[in-house]
């Protein structure tokens, strides 16, 4: 991937900047001015004066203002019979003349409101050709930076000599891209952004499915490859216009960042030193440029088939060197996590998720101890499932195959990006994983001592770490080369990449987990279920994070009063649903639909277990759920029509983990309904492959072909 830290550090440096604003953002599709979409802008930009940035402005918009006011002015001046000949095209420069003073007047109105000053500067093309103009020029905005003040630039169309200003390309510059290129370089500026009305510089018209961002512009790797679009709908410029301007200034030593000006905080975010928009610098091609998404996914593909090409042993002796190095890697991995856990402490992430992200001791051993025993589990590639005799001598076999290429997203567990390569490994999938910010040291270390394990006969490539968030939808993009994308994360993670992908995305949103307490339920061991479903892990998926539901007969014998003083002396923080807060006189919760992740749960009191069914299904998220209850009907009842992805009885709903099945580790838990289902471990990163084996058969209109189906014994 592209670097963020090499390519973006130039922003640590910046205090001068000329942005430039096209008429694709000034305004709407139809001419009218898009009032929201500057008025946003132009906070930036408030923001921006008020942290010290010295801001010029290069405005276009003039022309299309006025051409909009004079048709409207024209319409309502003119007669039925006027309106019914030919209209003649409106003369360019009486609407930049008009259009220049709405424009001007609409940004002094909304920076006064913003408690911002402006100015206006008009310049031609002739003006810089005199050296005088050049100096007082520079002395002026010199001035009007030191008080604060925005300086607004357009160039005058209105008065300009150029025969045809809006084609000619000869002059000093040519359109307002080229003139925010000639100030940033007049007026010695750091940076220039040219906002347009897309993200950036595409290798190809925007629209088109295969077009792709270009994050860093390189002539000699690019120059031959875009494809441009047609020309701006407004304005005289487009895209062509932009990077033309862009790559001159960054040949003068001007860094550029063409991005979109849709956007809310796209200014601030380059500032930042995010990667948004793609960047024009004149050391570029000089950065050394990792792979991008599709080459990470392609290399992991081909990766996968030479694992897939090795014996069964050889396999397995490569999971067997990953457990050896973590192991021999303990010290250095600690130091590393312990980096991201203090960090995160610092910048005050919630308490779940730094314990979600701390690899407590032990771990390590935990993690190479479970390797091992997936290493040494039957071989899961090239199974057969079914064999059938399609006809004499025509032997059809059901055979398991890995998916191909896996992309993993994931939050803060950093132990994840160890399970989840090592079910890989052995399922013969390749690999990307996107892990959260907060475990970016420990998943760099991870990632690094796993492949170093890897043989060169198949490639470390075979497991890719995505380190940039920015990468993310160019690899949703990929639905030719990813097979699947299983999301470990929040809700909001979850929509979100299931909304933009059309990869089909394994996993589930939510692990609302309940535990409901029977009447029939033997109590002592009702408090063990429930203290270990609640506080043996809080922040797992697994953990009875929402809640407790309890019959209505235990709130009148005691019992509910029992399990809350339990829960209340481990130091679980309790809220009541409508009945149980009223009872138990404890703050009623605000929504069942709620995953706490934490020492904190819902009570509720039910009328039975049918009462309990219908709770679950209005309020759980089809993760695990528990009944305890000593009656065996009840109890059948529960586990039957709990539509969830695992049920449990009499069992903490800690259980429902990949290890603790015996698949060895798992790559998330589903709740989904197709493909696979609960804990996924190797087997459900397998899919299917027909082979057919005979003797030089061939159907020619099934006449000389006696079809028998028959099942036949499976053979290894």
């Amino acid at each position: 991937m592209d670097s963020t830290d090499s390519s973006r550090a130039f922003v640590k440096d910046v205090k001068r900047l000329v942005v430039k604003v096209g008429t694709a953002v000034v305004t709407r599709s139809d001419g009218r001015l898009a009032l929201g979409r500057l008025g946003a802008l132009l906070e930036q930009l408030k923001e921006l004066n008020s942290q010290g940035f010295e801001i010029i402005l290069v405005s276009s918009g003039a022309v299309g203002v006025g051409r909009q006011r004079l048709r409207y002015r024209k319409l309502v001046n003119s007669s039925l019979a006027d309106l019914q000949k030919p209209q003649n095209e409106l003369d360019g420069k009486a609407c930049a003349a008009v259009g220049q003073s709405s424009l001007m007047a609409l940004y002094d109105t909304l920076f006064s409101q913003l408690d911002v000053t402006s100015s206006q500067l008009l310049v031609t093309d002739s003006d810089f050709r005199d050296e005088d103009f050049r100096k007082q020029l520079y002395d002026t905005v010199q001035s009007l930076l030191d008080l604060r003040v925005i300086p607004i630039f357009n160039e005058n169309d209105a008065v300009s000599t150029r025969k045809a200003p809006y084609e000619d390309s000869s002059g000093i510059f040519w359109d307002n891209d080229s003139l925010a290129g000639l100030l940033a370089l007049e007026l010695k500026a750091d940076l220039l952004v040219l906002l347009s009305d897309v993200e950036g510089l595409y290798s190809g018209p925007p629209s088109e499915p295969n077009s792709k961002l270009i994050h860093t512009y390189i002539r000699a790797k690019h120059q031959a490859e875009i494809t441009f679009g047609d020309k701006s709908r407004v304005g005289r410029g487009g895209m062509t216009a932009k990077v033309n301007a862009a790559y001159c200034a960054a040949c003068a030593g001007i860094p550029v960042v063409i991005t979109s000006g849709f956007a809310m905080d796209s200014i601030i975010k380059v500032l930042e030193g995010k990667r948004v928009g793609t960047l024009f610098h004149r050391d570029a091609h000089l950065w050394v440029k990792q792979v991008g998404a599709r080459e990470m996914a392609v290399a992991a593909r081909e990766s996968s088939r030479r694992l897939q090409a090795l014996q069964s042993q050889d396999r397995r002796k490569i999971l067997l060197d990953v457990a050896d190095a973590l192991e021999a890697n303990e010290s250095l991995i600690k130091v590393e996590n312990e980096a991201d856990v203090a960090a995160a402490q610092e910048a005050g992430y919630a308490k779940s998720l730094v314990s979600r992200l701390a690899l407590k001791p032990g771990k390590i051993s935990s993690l190479a101890k479970s390797i091992r025993i997936l290493a040494d589990m039957e071989e899961p590639i090239g199974q057969i499932l079914k064999r059938t005799e399609l006809a004499d001598g025509l032997i059809l076999e059901k055979t398991s195959c890995p998916l191909g290429v896996l992309l993993i997203v994931f939050e803060s567990r950093p132990d994840a990006l160890v399970q989840i390569a090592s079910l890989a490994i052995r399922s013969g999938n390749g690999l990307l994983l996107k892990g959260g910010k907060e475990a970016m040291r420990s998943n760099a270390i991870l990632h690094k001592v796993i492949t170093s394990a890897i043989p060169d006969t198949v490639g470390e490539k075979l497991i890719g770490l995505v380190t940039s968030r920015e990468e993310i939808p160019d690899l949703l993009k990929l639905d030719d080369v990813i097979d699947l994308v299983i999301p470990r994360g929040s809700n909001k993670l979850v929509s979100q990449i299931k909304e933009s992908t059309k990869i089909p995305v394994l996993g589930h949103a939510d692990g609302i987990c309940h535990v409901y307490v029977d009447k029939s339920a033997n109590l002592d061991v009702a408090k063990n279920i429930v203290i270990d479903a609640k506080i043996d892990y809080p922040a797992a998926c697994n953990a009875m994070v929402e809640t407790l539901l309890v019959h209505k007969d235990l709130a009148c014998n005691g019992a509910l009063n029992e399990l809350v003083v339990e829960l209340q002396h481990e130091g679980v923080g309790l809220f009541g649903g409508p009945r149980a807060s009223k009872l138990l006189q404890i703050p009623e919760t605000r929504l069942f639909h709620h995953e706490y992740n934490s020492m904190v749960c819902t009570v509720e009191i039910v009328d039975d277990v049918r009462a309990a069914i219908d709770h679950i299904h209005q309020h759980g998220s089809a993760h695990t759920d528990c009944i305890v209850a000593e009656d065996q009907k009840v109890a059948e009842t529960f586990l039957c029509q709990v539509d969830s992805a695992a049920v449990f009885h009499n069992a903490s709903t800690r259980f429902c983990d990949g290890a603790r099945f015996g698949l060895g580790a798992e790559v998330g838990i589903s709740t989904s309904r197709i493909h696979a289902r609960g804990p996924v471990g190797v087997e459900g990163l397998l899919t299917t492959r027909w082979i057919l084996r005979g003797n030089g058969h061939v159907v020619d209109g099934d006449q000389g072909v006696v079809y028998t189906h028959k099942n036949l014994a499976l053979q290894s």
